[in-house]
C-alpha cells in the first residue's frame, strides 16, 4: 500500500476533490457490461474506497443497487451530501464489511492501490458470488498529448516519479484479470484543471514542500499555453477485471 498519510489526505479537501475530479465514461461502464456478461442494472454493487461517490453515482444511475465503502470521515460526509439516497458503509477493501457471497460487482474507482492487494483481492473473492466480478479502474492523464507529457515531466522532475499515487500491478494471487483501456476528454478551464492537480495527495499532505510555488508556477505555463484560458484534459481509464 501507498503511504498511509497521502491515502487519507483526501478528507481535508473532499468538496474540491469532488467538484474537480474527472468522472468517467458512458463506455467504460458499457465495457464492465460485456466482459462479464451481465447488465448493470439490478445488480448488487460495493463501490469500495467510494470518496465522494463519484463512481458510486454512476452505478447507481445505470440502475444498480450500489452500496458505497469509504474509510475517510471526510470523504464520506460528502458521499451522504451529494448521495443521500445511497447507502454508505465505513471500512476499507483489506477488511470489506460485507458478507460472504452477497455481491454481483466489486468496484474500485481510482482506489486499489491504497491497499494491500494480498489481502483485498481475497477478500473481494470472498465477497463475491460465484460468477461475480472484481473491477479495478483508474483515470490517468494521457500522456501521449504533448502538454500533459510536459506537465508529467515538470512533476517528475520537481516531486520525483511517485507523485502520481496510481499502481496497477498486482501480486501472483492466483486471480486471472482482463484487461482494457477506454479514452475519453473533457474541455475544462485551467484554472479548474489546477484545481483538480491540487486534490492529489501530494498536494494534500502537510509536510510536502513546494506544492503552493507549483502550481502558481504552471498555472503562467498554461496561462501561456492555452490564452483563451481553457484546455482539453485526455485520459486514459485502464480497467482491470477478474471473475469469480
Amino acid at each position: 500500500m501507498t503511504n498511509p498519510f497521502r491515502a487519507r489526505s483526501f478528507d481535508s479537501a473532499a468538496a474540491r476533490y469532488a467538484t474537480h475530479r474527472p468522472s468517467y465514461p458512458d463506455a467504460l461502464f458499457s465495457t464492465l457490461e460485456s466482459l462479464t456478461g451481465h447488465p448493470l442494472r439490478d445488480a448488487d454493487v460495493a463501490d469500495v474506497g467510494a470518496g465522494t461517490g463519484i463512481a458510486t453515482a454512476l452505478l447507481h444511475a445505470r440502475g444498480a443497487r450500489v452500496l458505497g465503502v469509504e474509510p475517510g470521515p471526510g470523504m464520506g460526509a460528502e458521499f451522504r451530501r451529494r448521495l443521500p439516497g445511497v447507502p454508505l458503509v465505513r471500512g476499507d477493501g483489506n477488511r470489506l464489511p460485507l458478507a460472504s457471497g452477497s455481491l454481483d460487482l466489486i468496484t474500485y474507482a481510482q482506489s486499489f492501490h491504497w491497499t494491500d492487494p494480498a489481502r483485498s483481492v481475497p477478500e473481494a473473492l470472498r465477497v463475491l458470488r460465484p460468477g461475480g466480478a472484481l473491477a479495478l479502474f483508474w483515470n490517468e492523464p494521457d500522456v501521449s498529448v504533448p502538454w500533459t507529457a510536459a506537465q508529467d515531466a515538470r512533476l517528475r522532475a520537481r516531486f520525483g516519479d511517485g507523485w502520481y499515487a496510481s499502481d496497477h500491478t498486482l501480486p501472483d494471487t492466483g486471480t486471472a484479470f482482463t484487461d482494457r483501456w477506454i479514452r475519453w476528454s473533457r474541455r475544462i478551464s485551467v484554472a479548474d484543471h489546477l484545481a483538480k492537480l491540487s486534490t492529489h495527495s501530494l498536494f494534500l499532505v502537510p509536510d510536502q514542500e513546494g506544492t503552493a510555488d507549483f502550481l502558481e508556477s504552471e498555472r503562467s505555463v498554461l496561462e501561456r499555453e492555452f490564452p483563451d484560458g481553457f484546455l482539453e484534459e485526455r485520459y486514459v481509464v485502464t480497467l482491470r477485471l477478474a471473475v469469480r
